[in-house]
């Protein structure tokens, strides 16, 4: 693992990695997206867009790598879409009012509100992405006879 990526999947669940064409394990490896895939989803980019979005697909991608242990397992398109889907929740947070959910600006006895989804850009997996990626690889249990958790 001499570049931060594990050189085989870490099986967690037990579950036989997908083999074929459209999977990591037939070659895929990071970037899973490139700026025209992101384009193709949202709109086109600027210049100063377009690097900013290079630089943000790769930190996607080693999110993906080290957030997700069984990311190998998920299809090269899928790993695509949810590299696109972090990168324009990032790309979002901008001065304009593109990335906000809830806030407020009053003038007079007129008022509007509304708020910021990320205001910091942040990248995040949400969890239907983890999921979509093999989880995040949290093993847990319940116990049927205790009824514990572990």
């Amino acid at each position: 693992m001499p570049n931060g990526y594990p050189d085989e999947p870490i099986p967690l669940t037990g579950l036989p990695v997908k083999e074929g064409r459209d999977t990591p394990s037939g070659g895929i490896t990071p970037p899973f997206a490139e700026v025209p895939d992101l384009e193709a989803r949202w709109h086109a980019l600027t210049a100063a867009e377009q690097a900013k979005a290079e630089a943000l697909i790769a930190d996607a991608s080693d999110l993906i790598v080290t957030t997700c242990p069984n990311w190998r397992q998920a299809t090269a398109q899928t790993l695509k879409r949810i590299t696109c889907a972090v990168v324009k929740r990032a790309m979002l947070a901008r001065d304009e009012t593109t990335g906000i959910t809830q806030g407020t600006q009053t003038a007079g006895s007129y008022s509007e509100s509304y708020t910021y989804a990320n205001p910091s850009g942040d990248i995040y997996l949400t969890a239907s992405e983890k999921e979509s990626l093999g989880g995040d690889g949290t093993p847990w249990a319940y116990d049927l006879a205790t009824g514990q958790g572990h």
